[in-house]
């Protein structure tokens, strides 16, 4: 992938993790002592262009860290990773995001975050990457970021002919400037309802949140489900069940999904296809434990791909 032009470009976040396995999680004002603790690079936005990555896609990131030894690391390891840095911003003010994650012994989650030079992302750092959307293919954003940010690079995607994906967490409420602008939107039950207005909890609501953010102008949306993820898509949908795996993490899970959507579209695949890929790219990765160090790689999906029966 070497000196070959970059088709996928991740615009979020990018936190230092520290995360703690243990049998469940705690109640309020309750403490639960845990079994292992893993410190790494994760953010949704670096996750996925990990993911991206891993899954072969030739993938720019752009973020802002501290100038400190965890936003140090990070892009080290993004480097390590062969996702392009370039662009990346380093903050002489603003210390490098964290996240403390609780995972329980089913691989369920619990997340606080403290953004730090996250929230520092501006519209102009998005510019001075104007370069490289003329040759883009897929522009990936989720909402770690302010909402400036996104829609500045949603427009610059849309103008340089990208498709533009979003991944909508952190749930917040979004404009039809932004949804307008974005050809595939994929979000948990949670974000969907904060969207939309449509309490979801099952297919049936799943669906017409769905509708609902086409109505909206979305080009597609995906929602994640009980069971599953639902693809709405034109008149069309598409059932994506749960992969029969033995969960350990499901940490990065979501951003395994949205980056198995860019890589599949980089790749002039069908929308079905590049949710199959989405979709089977996330169930490997809550197989291991850990946002970045347990995404999957192509091989691995391609093969597994295979053994599925599938009625698209």
């Amino acid at each position: 992938m070497e000196n070959e032009p970059i088709e996928v470009l991740v615009i979020g976040g990018a936190n230092f993790d520290y995360a703690i396995k243990g049998p469940r999680l705690p109640e309020p004002g309750s403490t639960v002592v845990g079994d292992t603790m893993h410190e790494a690079p994760g953010g949704k936005g670096a996750n996925q262009a990990v993911a991206v990555s891993r899954l072969d896609g030739n993938v720019a990131f752009i973020g802002r860290v501290g100038a400190d030894a965890r936003g140090r690391g990070i892009l080290a390891k993004l480097s390590d990773e062969a996702v392009d840095t370039g662009y990346c911003v380093i903050d002489g003010e603003a210390e490098t995001g964290v996240a403390v994650i609780m995972i329980d012994g089913k691989g369920q989650k619990s997340i606080m975050t403290a953004p730090g030079a996250n929230l520092r992302l501006g519209p102009e750092d998005i510019e001075r990457a104007r370069p490289l959307f003329g040759h883009l293919k897929v522009v990936l954003l989720q909402l770690e970021v302010g909402l400036p940010v996104t829609i500045a690079a949603a427009k610059l995607g849309r103008a340089g002919k990208a498709m533009v994906v979003l991944d909508a967490g952190p749930p917040i409420e979004l404009p039809d400037e932004l949804l307008g602008s974005l050809d595939v939107v994929r979000a948990n039950e949670n974000e969907a309802s904060v969207i939309t207005g449509v309490e979801v909890k099952d297919v049936n609501s799943a669906r017409k949140a769905g509708h609902e953010l086409r109505r909206r102008g979305v080009g597609a949306a995906c929602i994640a489900t009980k069971g599953g993820n639902l693809l709405v898509f034109g008149s069309d949908e598409l059932w994506l069940p749960h992969q029969n795996v033995e969960s350990v993490d499901a940490t990065g899970a979501g951003d395994a999904f949205v980056a198995g959507i860019a890589v599949g579209l980089a790749e002039n695949r069908s929308l079905s296809e590049a949710a199959w890929l989405g979709n089977v790219a996330s169930a490997l990765k809550t197989t291991r434990v850990g946002a970045q160090a347990g995404l999957p790689r192509r091989e691995d999906v391609d093969s597994f791909l295979a053994t599925i029966k599938r009625d698209d």
